[in-house]
């Protein structure tokens, strides 16, 4: 097994002030908004650190969701007990400080939280986020993500489809 050079963790003491993503919503989250955040419960943040400086490469958040059972698409509700919503976990914000992009660690967090949410001990059907833009959409997509019938920059994945990633 090789060593990985980052270590994925709940948000710390680490230093935000030079985080920089090139998104200047998300870096302004990061660096003001995230402890306000994760006192009020509101959501977990987890930290993409590099081993080897401390430095923080990357973050994400999660937080508990529902989707409306009508919003799904109809291929992912055939199975589906007749409920008016499924419960999801929601990546909020996800971010790759610009010195770290290109090194595939979007795709790290995203499983990373895949992960967490399989883990947890409430159900969860499915990820699902809000993109912020086509590009981050497109993102998502390569990841298996789908759009909503409805609205194309937000996403879901069915957890199962995580599931047979990381068995």
């Amino acid at each position: 097994m090789t060593d990985h050079p980052f270590e994925i963790r709940l948000l710390g003491k680490e230093d935000r002030s030079d985080f920089c993503c090139g998104a200047e919503p998300l870096d302004r989250y990061f660096k003001t908004q995230v402890g306000q955040d994760l006192r009020r419960r509101v959501s977990a943040c987890y930290v993409a650190v590099e081993k080897t400086t401390g430095r923080v490469a990357g973050y994400y958040t999660l937080s508990a969701a529902d989707v409306p059972v009508s919003d799904l698409p109809v291929d992912m509700t055939r199975r589906l007990p007749r409920y008016p919503a499924v419960p999801a976990a929601r990546i909020g914000r996800l971010a790759i400080d610009r010195r770290f992009q290109g090194r595939r660690l979007g795709g790290a967090l995203v499983l990373n939280a895949a992960m967490r949410a399989l883990r947890s001990e409430i159900a969860v059907f499915a990820l699902v986020v809000d993109a912020k833009d086509d590009e981050a959409a497109a993102f998502y997509r390569h990841h298996g993500f789908n759009a909503f019938a409805s609205s194309p920059l937000q996403l879901i994945a069915p957890i199962e489809t995580f599931r047979m990633l990381l068995d």
